[in-house]
């Protein structure tokens, strides 16, 4: 049997099949490996360009601040949210990281809105805009595995913070502001689970939200108080996506899987 099989084997016929066989398989790999590749380098060109983009409406947008030129500032920071979402997009995040993305545009135009400060509804509704966003950053970090020595650190400064300005917010906005922090703090420290990146980003948001709150409360405010604000805001929207991202594409190891598991 193997005698006739080698023969078999050493026929031109076999030899013709055989070669038709394998040369259909390596004419058709290479082509779908190039179009794969292909989709892949647009798909990076794009994300390149988007973020990109990104940087620029930010710096324009600070600039703007910077130099008082409130028309900037009033074009370049509802353009924030949309291309680093888009960006989110091209890079295949997931779902619930869009959102909270789009959420915080819609924040921030509703806050565009309250600029003067005399338009306590927009600033409610864009209150709310980021809350439904933070719910989303939750949803996303609701399985990473978080320090509870941080969760009590943030929890003091929770109650501190909240504790030292209630006195001196307006008494309609006191209990929405409250429950607002109480959300926000769980976010960021929910984010940290994800590694640096996210968490230095829940960080900065927690910290760029305070910073609005001391305004609201009338507190003394560092110079150009709006720089420092959108400052620390773009920077943790652009971390959290970064932590959300590098998580998301690294390898995944068993022991990673069981002791780091998130949702994303």
């Amino acid at each position: 049997m193997s005698a006739g099989t080698g023969a078999f084997a050493d026929t031109p016929a076999a030899d013709a099949a055989t070669g038709t066989r394998a040369g259909a398989v390596a004419s058709a790999r290479p082509g779908t490996a190039g179009d794969a590749g292909a989709g892949r380098g647009r798909r990076a060109a794009w994300g390149r360009g988007l973020l990109v983009a990104f940087g620029v409406a930010a710096l324009a947008d600070l600039g703007s601040l910077v130099a008082g030129v409130d028309g900037g500032h009033m074009i370049a920071k509802p353009l924030l949210m949309p291309l680093l979402a888009a960006y989110a997009v091209v890079r295949g995040a997931p779902r619930p990281l869009i959102a909270a993305l789009l959420f915080g545009w819609g924040g921030d135009v509703f806050l565009l809105a309250d600029a003067n400060g005399d338009a306590d509804w927009a600033f409610l509704v864009g209150m709310g805009s980021f809350a439904a966003g933070h719910v989303c950053y939750l949803v996303l970090f609701g399985r990473s595995r978080t320090s509870t020595l941080l969760g009590a650190g943030y929890a003091v400064a929770l109650v501190t913070t909240v504790a030292l300005l209630w006195p001196d917010l307006p008494a309609e906005l006191r209990a929405p502001v409250a429950g607002y922090s109480l959300l926000l703090t769980a976010m960021a420290w929910r984010a940290s689970g994800l590694g640096l990146y996210a968490g230095l980003g829940g960080a900065l948001f927690l910290l760029s939200d305070t910073l609005i709150a001391t305004g609201v409360a009338e507190w003394p405010q560092l110079p150009v108080p709006d720089f420092w604000i959108m400052l620390t805001y773009a920077a943790a929207q652009y971390l959290l996506v970064r932590g959300v991202l590098v998580r998301q594409e690294a390898p995944a190891s068993p022991s990673a899987y069981r002791e780091g598991r998130t949702t994303v």
